[in-house]
């Protein structure tokens, strides 16, 4: 991790840990809350289509923020804006609690295939191999950092910091993630981090981490 992102995931660790002491949910409410949640993120948060996240197991103050972006616009989407609009703050604790403590299923193999704006990318292991090596180690010559600072080196991320957990999610819809950070079209994250990792990342770093992370246990 190069010295401006290190300061920066230092700050978003305090931020983070106050955010997250200020959250009280009730995962009971928010199971009832959440049920018009299910047909995109499926049954107790595990969606089975892979441009939607899989909510379950994910922590509650990232989550927690997403809605809140989402309701606040801070977070661009025309069908998550509209669902989150009606939300309560209490609301988006509980559905929050409720998502994180679902187990999330994991089903991605390697050889599976998505597409990335309409190009279908092969799951390989050469594939995951190759993002294996930049999810543990960045690259030094573009300044991409190595995914392990902030997410874990089995993808399970940092709660009090905000940082999501990876492990489980579809490799579409990471690399729908990180091409919406390269090109702007989500910008909800603390200090720019993510945006300024993504736009050094090129298309094929994207794919391949994607496929490594869409495996990582």
């Amino acid at each position: 991790m190069n010295k401006a992102i290190a300061v920066m995931a230092v700050s978003i660790l305090f931020s983070g840990a106050i955010g997250l002491s200020q959250a009280a949910g009730n995962a009971r409410a928010g199971k009832t809350k959440s049920a018009s949640c299910a047909g995109c993120h499926g049954d107790n948060g595990n969606s089975i289509a892979p441009m939607f996240p899989r909510m379950a197991g994910q922590h509650a103050s990232y989550l927690g923020k997403q809605l809140s972006d989402f309701k606040n616009h801070s977070r661009a989407d025309q069908a998550m804006e509209a669902m989150a609009a009606p939300l309560s703050e209490q609301d988006i604790e509980d559905i929050s609690a409720f998502y994180a403590t679902q187990k999330i299923k994991f089903e991605n193999k390697a050889g599976d295939r998505y597409l990335d704006a309409d190009k279908e990318v092969q799951v390989s292991e050469e594939l995951s191999n190759a993002g294996k090596t930049l999810y543990l180690s960045g690259n030094t010559e573009t300044g991409v950092p190595a995914c392990t600072a902030c997410h874990g080196p089995t993808g399970a991320g940092n709660a009090p910091a905000g940082f999501p957990a990876l492990k489980g999610q579809f490799g579409a819809y990471i690399a729908k993630t990180l091409n919406d950070y390269k090109t702007g079209a989500r910008s909800n994250d603390p200090e720019a981090m993510m945006q300024t990792i993504a736009k050094r990342m090129t298309e094929n770093e994207i794919h391949a981490v994607s496929a490594h992370i869409a495996n990582l246990r």
